[in-house]
């Protein structure tokens, strides 16, 4: 089965998620929405801010490319499927990534 993330599903984080596949889910929001750098003791943690003032083709490559990074590197009990981009008219080039990922819990 396959989940959709983004970063704004963190508006309903609960620590200490009982169920695995809800953990993971959160650990990927967190993920999409932490700036690589600003987490003091993981540095690497998050997603890099390269792609930013870069042409919008070019942004999505990188940032689709540093979305899968993170989440295989972050979160082991996901694997990105897919990254798409939720668009906004009145914000044209604000790239806000969709991800889905398939999350392997041992039962």
């Amino acid at each position: 089965m396959s989940y959709l993330v983004s970063a704004a599903d963190l508006e309903n984080i609960r620590l200490n998620e009982a169920d695995e596949v809800n953990a993971a889910l959160q650990n990927i929001a967190l993920i999409l929405a932490t700036p690589k750098g600003s987490v003091p003791f993981y540095r690497d943690f998050g997603i890099s801010s390269e792609f930013l003032d870069r042409p919008v083709p070019v942004a999505k490559v990188m940032l689709i490319s540093e979305v899968r990074e993170a989440v295989e590197e972050w979160e082991p009990r996901a694997s990105v499927v897919n990254v798409s981009f939720k668009g906004n008219v009145l914000e044209p080039g604000r790239l806000v990534p969709i991800v889905e990922v398939e999350i392997s819990v041992e039962e």
